[in-house]
Order: C-alpha cells, then structure tokens, then sequence
C-alpha cells in the first residue's frame, strides 16, 4: 500500500511537471489577450504558432475588470499579453505594476495611434441620470475596419520584434487577414460613401472611429435599455426628440426586448435594430460561426437602413459643451508660464497623421 501511494504521488508530480513544461513541449508560444478584438486579431497573426487565451469573456464589462490572483499568474506565465489600450481595459496600468516584464512580454494594440477625444459613456441599464464610464479617449478603434488594419499590422510587427525566428509566419497570416480586412473596408466605403442620410443614432456611443473614418455622423442618447421600458417622463422626451429629427432608427448593442420595440414604436414610429460593438462573442456566435468580420458586415448591413434613406441631420439630443480644454478654452487660472523644463520628455510627431489624412479627417470633423 505504501508503494501503491509513493506511485501515484510519482505520477501526480510527473504529470504537474508536464503541465508547466507544455510550452517547451509543443514549442508553441502562450499568448493571454485581454477581450475579443484583440484575441481574434493576435489569433489571426500568430496561427499555429501560439496557443492564444482570452482573458475576459462574453458578459464581463471590459472596462470595470479586475484581474484575479489566478488571471494574473496565468499573465505572468505567458509569454506575451496582449492588450488594446488603458482607456478601454482600466484595471491594465495597476496590473503592469505587478508583473515581471523580464518574463512576459507586453504588448499594446494601438501602439502610438493617434485617439480622439473621449468622453462619458452610459452603461447600459442605467436610468437617465445614471453615471456611465469616462475614457480620457476613445479606444474603441477596432469598429473601424480601418483602423483594425492598423491594430492588426502593430501585433504582426510587435510579436515579430520579440520573436524573429517566427517573423515569416506572422507576416504571412497577417497579410492574408488584412486582406479580408481590406475588402470589408471596402465594403463599408462603398455602402456608405453616398449615403443620404449621414447621422444615426446610437444608445452606446462607441461608433466615432467608424463614423469618423466613413463619412457618417453618430449621436447618442441616454436613458435606454435594450431590457427596459423608459419611464413615462422619459418617453415623452424620447417621442419630442425622436419626431423633430424625424428619426427612423435607434441602434442598440444588443435585442432590445420586444416591449421596448413595440412602445417607442407605438410612441414614435421608430424601428430598433442592432450595431454590435464586438467587445465580446458569446459561445452561440462563436459555435455559428460568427466572428469578426461577419458581424461587422452585419453592423454595416444595420447601418445601410438608416444611411440608404433620406433624412435630415440629427442634433444631439443635449446642446454639448463646446468650451472644453479640447476645444481650446480655458480658465485664465489654467494658464501659466511654462519653464522649459516642462518640454522634456517623449515627444511625438503629427507628421505620420498628417500624411495619411487621419489627422485632417478629425480636424474636419471637429470643425464642421
């Protein structure tokens, strides 16, 4: 009996050995992603080469997560982590602190990627005076396929850096994505470059980048859940709004229940329809086969019933400050006389935006 168990303890400390050994043994590297975007896009560059993990899934709030003690030393033990930027993964900055980057390369998605401004963001659920999350910018840059592009060429080029011998092969599976990224790129320039309705309207505000990048014009409303009727205070205002702007679409991120669907259009006349912000896939998509691209082509579909028809455009609903640092104001308080001390530090150039137009096309956007 004892050799029976001295045997078995053997074997349990063999096979935990094997365990922890699994990265030398298929010679794969391990790659932790933080949400969807950015795991399909390392997926896509790194193919065979990696097992690639995605930390944050369907039905967990990028934005507000926390990594557990287990998630960070699944982290520590990769090989890469892989995420989009602070602005859209908060908890990221204070989880960096923790690691040993002797140990596990980091990468950020966007890299030195210009971002617009951000901005308050309402969570869903949230009544009409509930407080959402603020982004100091933007990041919701993968809703552009454009800017996919762009994050998808700054893995390829990242994981290349760190791992030569595998360059080839990353080049080669991101070229044959980006070409697929390019012919949905196309397809949103084509569908959407003689729109005649230009504005649309969105209950998550996370469409700039598309916007910004095809020519169209998103506004936002608060006070609405896809799962949730609006308060009679509410819907009164939403009718007001909805009738003036003559508007025929609302966008949510997900079904709005048919309650919903069936009092604003009792109300206003207005049709729902969804404009997936993609920041997770539930395991239904996943086993139909969606993934990227085929729900982006589904937003654009979406998109095309508002776009395709004649309208006029649509004011946001609440007159926006305009006399932000942004916009060049300032309390005579905020301005004091600068040492050139103040100078030092990293520096980056508007040059490289200036020369492939996306520097010109927010100027342009922020001035009409």
């Amino acid at each position: 009996m004892k050799k029976l168990s001295l045997l078995l303890a053997s074997l349990c400390a063999l096979f935990l050995v094997a365990c922890s050994n699994q990265k030398q043994a298929d010679g794969k590297l391990n790659i932790v992603t933080t949400f969807y975007p950015v795991y399909e896009f390392t997926k896509q560059v790194a193919g065979d080469t990696a097992n690639v993990e995605l930390l944050i899934g369907a039905g967990t709030e990028p934005h507000e997560y926390e990594p557990s003690a287990k998630a960070v030393a699944k982290i520590q033990d990769a090989d890469t982590f892989v995420y989009e930027n602070e602005n859209m993964e908060t908890g990221v900055p204070k989880l960096l602190e923790s690691l040993d980057k002797k140990k596990v390369k980091i990468i950020k998605a966007t890299g030195d990627m210009l971002l617009l401004p951000g901005g308050e963001e309402e969570e869903e659920g949230h009544d009409h005076d509930g407080e959402g999350h603020h982004h100091d910018y933007d990041p919701h840059v993968w809703l552009s396929p454009a800017r996919a592009i762009k994050l998808v060429e700054h893995i390829r080029d990242s994981l290349s850096a760190d791992y030569p011998d595998k360059k080839e092969t990353f080049e080669k599976n991101a070229a044959a994505y980006i070409e697929k990224l390019q012919a949905l790129d196309k397809a949103y320039t084509d569908g959407l470059s003689q729109a005649k309705q230009k504005s649309f309207v969105t209950q998550h505000a996370a469409f700039n980048y598309l916007a910004l990048d095809y020519g169209l014009k998103q506004v936002s409303i608060s006070g609405l859940s896809p799962d949730a009727e609006p308060s009679a205070a509410r819907l009164a205002e939403l009718t007001e709004y909805i009738k003036k702007n003559k508007i025929s679409y609302i966008y949510f991120e997900e079904n709005a229940s048919q309650a919903l669907a069936n009092t604003l259009s009792k109300e206003t006349g207005v049709k729902l329809d969804v404009l997936n912000p993609l920041e997770s896939l539930t395991e239904e998509a996943t086993k139909a086969g969606e993934d990227y691209i085929s729900v982006m082509e589904k937003n654009l579909k979406a998109l095309k019933q508002t776009t395709d028809q004649e309208g006029p455009e649509i004011e946001p609903e609440k007159e926006e400050n305009t006399k932000t640092v942004h916009n060049g104001y300032f309390e005579d308080a905020e301005v004091k006389d600068r040492t050139l001390s103040d100078y030092v530090g990293n520096w980056q150039s508007v040059y490289p935006f200036l020369e492939d137009g996306i520097l010109i096309k927010s100027l342009t956007t922020r001035l009409s």
